[in-house]
């Protein structure tokens, strides 16, 4: 395992920005906040659309789930996976390999695998600026404006890597008046395990004349919600920090700049990896290690133990400007945003999951992207043709090292790579208003992009010393990194639509579309090359959807919403990412691009005022999926016969992360005590247990989670005091169920957990 030194936070930065919060602090309050009754029954303002100044939710086109301000803080959402439960069709779930990695899927479109070079089929997207790697996506979030969740292909407006969907998180710009908001939070599963306390704090608020800014603190330590069996020690402890500053220019009628920055770092314990053993014989590892025979644990239960404790250490920057004018063509806006990322993470797990030393794995991550959009909207003919046109550009660089111990030895596997990446793109999208109540669409986006890669197979040294990538690591030599010819592709994605207002609060909406999901490289190249089956690190090629989608947005009564959609897809040159037990170090995963399917489904969401105080809330999801076409053996037992597809085996497979059925059912109860107002909120949610690997071995256990709070809050006072509990009927759910030689690797998330919040607001 190697480290190097971390990068310093530039606390003259940071100085810059308290200063700026303390001169907020003499401005003069000129607006009236909002409640989460407000927000149920107001229109959120989207900005997935890319139309200048947003659009309203139940206006746009396309299937999204938003969520305010308001509602987020009465939810109790800490990071985006919250919201896994309450919405048809979708998982945002993180793997569990190493802590923020996302894994997330929408109508059955997903990755399955910590592999930092895999791009997403979800792309996550913050404050407009597209995150590159799915590693570091899912840490605690704070002051957020509001969460959108598009469901199917954005091929055209958000380019490639959204093929199952996007996830837009849009952080809290600074406001005309002063506002002052802090949270502090106590969490705890009330089962001996540590408690787990959140403090966060924002300061906005207007600087000058032309000038308004904000900073937002936040701090989260958390004293572990496990318990390792081992040690009998709590598991799961982590810190995390961040500072986000923002900073507004709005002197100009026709001119306006926003800048937001932040600093971030998370640090604990590696995974609470559980295995599901076989609890006998003896494993097929290179020293034979006799395995415990009590080391098996039931997957509808917590119960895990592990030897090697593991950490991660992760420091990461976001910077954006969003720069806006309007322009006298077509009485139009251009937008300008300009975002860069750089990330690093250092992780170390215990992959066995059990009490010897079989298999642990250290995984180091440091990602570096800028990206900058630039984009117009305007209006012509008497403003029924609305127009978006814009040009993209996005490129990284990404090295991975992994090194991994397997044995009682241990005998060292060391290996990754690097990849030097860019994009670019070109779009339009036209709306037309053929008559008062129908609209056609009609867009397109033109994508190229290279990869140059240089991978170093995952192998053993022959004198057991290590080797490393990163150009800071500690070691005794260099890893031997191979060049591989670059990935060069270029594609089309269109789109084809209507829309029709049958009346003031009904409109039907439809569309054809196509998008794709970047091929590239496996930075973890664990094959066997003397293997007789040997498909290597790549490059795999691109995956392409056609996606089919009807639906309907409705308003029957005041405060009611009511969504339903359609939709079916065809996926060609399917990208898998093969889970074998086995191979030169452990467990082999092969990447290439193995079949085609077919998925179809429902879906609806809704919401419904009983009373003016009393609201109901839910949604359903129904999908199904079909391989029409498998070129690898998906159910092969070991790399050797991955080969051809068997046939019919193949064909019954399902697909990973794909649960039949999803639904929600809540309520949302309101009663005022003169100044003060109760809030009540309860919500059950239901997800189909779903395959997590190709050969459907392993799974994700079904999800039935009952999740309650009750707010007070005490008027012109500010506070608000809230008792929470989440997942109270303490479901199980693992970010995968990797198969190894032994059993699984298995990372717990957390249970049943109750919360104690105040808030204050000024």
């Amino acid at each position: 395992m190697t480290h190097y030194k971390k990068k310093p936070i530039n606390t003259a930065v940071i100085l810059a920005l308290l200063t700026m919060s303390q001169q907020s602090l003499a401005q003069e309050q000129d607006e009236t906040e909002t409640s989460a009754k407000d927000a149920l029954v107001e229109q959120i303002l989207v900005v997935g659309t890319k139309k200048a100044g947003g659009e309203s939710v139940q206006e746009s086109e396309v299937a999204i789930s938003a969520f305010g301000e308001d509602l987020i803080d009465a939810y109790q959402i800490r990071n985006v996976s919250d919201l896994s439960f309450k919405t048809p069709n979708v998982q945002l779930d993180e793997i569990g390999t190493t802590k923020g990695t996302a894994n997330f899927s929408v109508r059955g479109l997903g990755v399955n695998s910590s592999i930092p070079s895999i791009d997403p089929a979800v792309g996550v997207f913050v404050d407009g600026v597209y995150l590159g790697v799915n590693a570091g996506v899912v840490f605690d979030t704070f002051d957020l404006a509001s969460v959108e969740v598009l469901r199917g292909p954005q091929g055209v407006l958000f380019g490639r890597n959204v093929t199952g969907g996007a996830v837009l998180l849009n952080t809290g710009n600074p406001t005309d008046y002063l506002y002052v908001k802090t949270k502090f939070a106590v969490e705890s599963g009330l089962r001996g395990t540590g408690p787990n306390y959140y403090a966060t704090g924002v300061v906005s608020g207007r600087l000058s004349d032309n000038y308004k800014g904000k900073i937002g603190v936040y701090y989260n330590n958390d004293r572990g919600w496990h318990e390792n069996l081992f040690d009998g020690s709590n598991f799961g402890l982590s810190r995390t920090s961040l500072v986000r500053g923002a900073l507004e220019y709005d002197g100009s009628d026709w001119f306006g700049l926003l800048g937001k920055l932040e600093f971030g770092d998370s640090s604990g314990d590696g995974p609470a990896a559980q295995s599901h053993q076989n609890g006998s014989g003896v494993n097929s590892f290179a020293t034979n290690i006799l395995m415990d025979p009590t080391q098996t644990f039931d997957r509808d239960t917590f119960d895990f133990a592990v030897n090697t404790r593991g950490f991660q250490e992760t420091e990461w920057v976001n910077f954006s400007l969003k720069a806006e004018f309007d322009v006298d063509f077509g009485d139009g806006t251009v937008t300008n945003i300009f975002g860069y990322r750089d990330y690093l993470q250092l992780a170390f797990s215990d992959i066995d999951g059990s009490i010897v030393q079989v298999f642990d794995a250290a995984f180091n991550v440091e990602q570096d992207q800028f990206s900058n959009e630039l984009r117009y909207n305007g209006r012509f003919l008497d403003d029924r043709l609305d127009v978006t046109a814009g040009i993209f550009y996005f490129t990284q660089d990404l090295i991975y090292e992994e090194q991994r111990r397997v044995g009682g030895t241990p005998a060292r596997f060391d290996g990754g790579g690097t990849i030097d990446h860019e994009t670019f793109g070109i779009f339009a999208s036209f709306d037309y208003a053929i008559t008062d109540q129908f609209s056609f669409n009609l867009g397109m986006r033109y994508s190229d992009e290279t990869k140059e890669a240089n991978i170093a197979q995952v192998e053993m040294a022959a004198d057991n010393s290590p080797c490393f990538i990163f150009s800071g690591s500690s070691g005794d030599r260099q890893c031997s990194l191979n060049p591989f010819e670059p990935f060069e592709t270029s594609n089309v994605s269109p789109k084809i639509g209507f829309g029709y207002e049958a009346l003031d609060n009904l409109r039907f909406y439809g569309s054809w579309s196509r998008a794709f999901r970047a091929g590239g490289f496996n930075l973890r190249n664990t094959e066997n090359p003397n293997s007789p089956v040997f498909f290597g690190p790549g490059p795999f090629e691109d995956e392409r959807v056609d996606s089919f989608e009807v639906g309907l947005k409705s308003e029957p009564v005041d405060g009611a919403r009511l969504n339903v959609s359609v939709f079916y897809n065809e996926l060609d040159n399917l990208q898998r990412e093969v889970n074998v037990a086995g191979g030169t170090a452990v467990v082999l995963q092969v990447i290439t691009n193995a079949a085609d399917a077919e998925i179809y489904g429902i879906e609806s969401d809704f919401q419904w005022p009983i009373t003016d105080d009393f609201f109901l809330n839910g949604s359903v999801g129904y999908i199904e999926s079909d391989l029409t076409d498998v070129t690898l053996n998906l159910t092969a037992a070991s790399g050797a016969e991955l080969g051809d597809a068997t046939g019919a085996d193949d064909l019954a497979l399902d697909l990973p992360r794909l649960s039949p059925l999803t639904a929600s059912l809540g309520f949302t109860y309101f009663k005022e005590f003169g100044d003060n107002l109760l809030t009540v909120n309860a919500n059950y949610s239901h997800r189909d247990q779903t395959p997590f690997t190709d050969n459907n071995l392993g799974f994700i256990n079904a999800q039935d989670r009952f999740d309650v709070s009750l707010g007070l809050d005490f008027g012109a006072s500010g506070l608000n005091l809230t008792l929470y509990g989440k997942n109270l009927t303490n479901e199980v759910l693992h970010g995968g169920d990797t198969q190894l030689s032994n059993g699984t690797f298995s990372p717990l998330s957390k249970g049943r957990v109750f919360g104690l919040e105040l808030n204050y607001e000024l």
